[in-house]
């Protein structure tokens, strides 16, 4: 896998595949909208979600960490999708073999009491301000701070010749807001309208690559 280099308000960021945003100043892995139990979730109510699906959350988080060596994760809101299932036992597991600070910026997914997240060494704020930046869960319009936000599980798509099209995740950069990709596997996709000035970079298996080029109005 390749990263993506981009620098906004002279910091170095770095986007990955997976759909996580390294902050290499800071040395924080910012991810939005993982959406652990969703699967559970589903399979109960009688969905046909592959089990193999439960643990290939766990396995994203995992590569994007051995890629940028982070020291600490900051959870764009929705880690969890809804209750306590199964699903949680797993992250309880994964959460006590790393040592890095994490935190999560509650979304309106995140229903599990904060408590919980506490006992096993993550802390639960609603936003949080760092060095010009503002990190939330819904895009949030300020006059003075950079956005970083998830909630909108941005996509895009990509027309070809011959007709072809392609739907997939991509990072959306607008004005003074930046939407991170859902990075849950079982998440759908928001397609964006892109306007004149707007960067999207789409995100492929391998690599991100910016499309921004390709829209005009």
């Amino acid at each position: 896998m390749q990263s993506f280099p981009l620098k906004i308000k002279d910091q170095q960021f770095h986007l990955h595949p997976s759909g996580a945003l390294y902050w290499e100043e800071r040395k924080a892995l910012l991810v939005a909208d993982v959406h652990l139990g969703k699967v559970t979730h589903f399979r109960k109510h009688g969905s046909a979600v592959p089990l193999k699906a439960l643990q290939q959350n766990f396995e994203k988080l995992e590569g994007a960490i051995q890629y940028f060596n982070p020291t600490e994760l900051l959870f764009l809101g929705d880690l969890f999708h809804s209750f306590e299932n199964t699903e949680w036992d797993w992250f309880v597991h994964w959460k006590l073999q790393h040592r890095r600070d994490m935190v999560l910026i509650s979304g309106n997914h995140d229903i599990i009491d904060t408590h919980k997240y506490e006992s096993v060494g993550v802390s639960v704020v609603e936003t949080m301000e760092i060095s010009g930046f503002l990190l939330s869960h819904h895009p949030t319009l300020s006059e003075t701070l950079f956005n970083f936000s998830g909630h909108i599980h941005p996509g895009v798509s990509l027309h070809g010749l011959g007709r072809q099209r392609v739907k997939t995740a991509c990072f959306f950069w607008s004005g003074n807001q930046f939407i991170l990709p859902a990075f849950g596997v079982f998440t759908g996709k928001y397609v964006m309208q892109p306007k004149k000035g707007d960067r999207v970079f789409a995100v492929t298996p391998s690599e991100v690559i910016e499309v921004s080029g390709f829209f005009t109005s």
